[in-house]
């Protein structure tokens, strides 16, 4: 197994800040690279993951600092509006996220996330619905929709026929017999052809783009006036979600178009540290691929109160509109 390297460590450190007498979250724990940073800093941590196997490895590296300086949180970040505000009353000094699928849960085959390496068709970070669940029983539309939707693939219609047409045969149990309906990457391809196939099912699974939209109206709850909130991604989907998020809640406006009368909108939420993305060196992106996609951006929340989430702005997130709830009931009762 390759040993796990935070991505854009010295970067995320500069953005959050962390210091002693601080309460910062990682709502993203994964192997425990920014924690461990974090500790060091003398900053203490509220760690989340809904990984089991996240959670008992970094019971085991962290033993001697659990409950003092780190309380290790075994659930969705998503929960982190409810955990910490139970946990941290007064608020938290940061927050970060390192978003996507981990590379410590890609390197094990027995996880069903990589098409590099045959294993169970699973893809599950905690409980729920597997992939060989959704792949088996939903029907061509539903997967043509979330191959585009979810992993911006053009090849969406005829891979969702060819699953259809070879799941009849045998259905599908392993990374490799569904990588296989993508077909060999040849000499040109940038990527693997299954790669956004891959993405798309996972991104279901683990109703992955919703956790981000309701992670980061949590963190907005959460920080205190001053506390920063770094997000860093790692695809399109997500970086667009995060992107939006902090334009709105920094923007005082209230009018979407410039045909439109000016109207006064809420008192933003964030300072932008910066108004583009960070992304890694040159250095970082030669010696740890996962980097070379990697995004990052940060802002300091104000004194405001947190903005009103209205259906107008969520839409505006630019998120897929699917709703994972309701997609599986309609495959699941079918």
């Amino acid at each position: 197994m390759s040993p796990h390297i935070p991505v854009m460590l010295p970067e995320v450190l500069e953005a959050l800040q962390p210091g002693e007498g601080q309460v910062v979250a990682d709502a993203t724990f994964g192997a425990g690279g920014y924690t461990q940073a974090f500790l060091d800093a003398g900053t203490r941590v509220l760690a989340f993951d809904r990984d089991p196997t996240a959670i008992a490895a970094g019971q085991a590296r962290f033993a001697g600092q659990l409950d003092q300086q780190l309380q290790l949180i075994g659930q969705p970040f998503d929960h982190l509006e409810a955990e910490a505000s139970a946990r941290e009353p007064q608020g938290l000094d940061g927050v970060v996220f390192d978003l996507g699928v981990s590379s410590m849960q890609l390197d094990q085959s027995e996880r069903g996330f990589s098409f590099m390496r045959d294993g169970p068709l699973d893809m599950r970070m905690g409980e729920g619905v597997s992939a060989a669940e959704f792949v088996n029983e939903a029907d061509q539309q539903d997967l043509k929709t979330v191959f585009w939707q979810y992993g911006e693939e053009r090849r969406s219609g005829a891979l969702a026929a060819a699953i259809v047409r070879e799941r009849q045969k045998s259905p599908f149990e392993t990374t490799a017999q569904l990588a296989a309906i993508a077909g060999p990457q040849r000499a040109r391809d940038k990527i693997h052809p299954a790669t956004r196939m891959f993405q798309a099912i996972r991104i279901l699974v683990n109703d992955e783009l919703g956790q981000v939209v309701r992670a980061l109206m949590g963190a907005e709850q959460v920080l205190k006036e001053g506390g920063r909130l770094v997000v860093v991604t790692f695809h399109s989907l997500e970086d667009r979600i995060a992107k939006r998020f902090l334009a709105t809640a920094s923007a005082n406006a209230g009018g979407t178009s410039r045909h439109l009368p000016e109207e006064i909108g809420p008192q933003p939420s964030f300072d932008l540290v910066q108004r583009k993305a960070v992304i890694a060196s040159d250095e970082e992106a030669a010696a740890n691929p996962r980097a070379r996609s990697a995004k990052l951006r940060a802002s300091i929340r104000t004194a405001a109160d947190p903005i009103e989430w209205t259906p107008e702005r969520l839409q505006g997130l630019g998120a897929p509109s699917l709703v994972f709830s309701d997609l599986q009931a309609r495959w699941r009762s079918s």
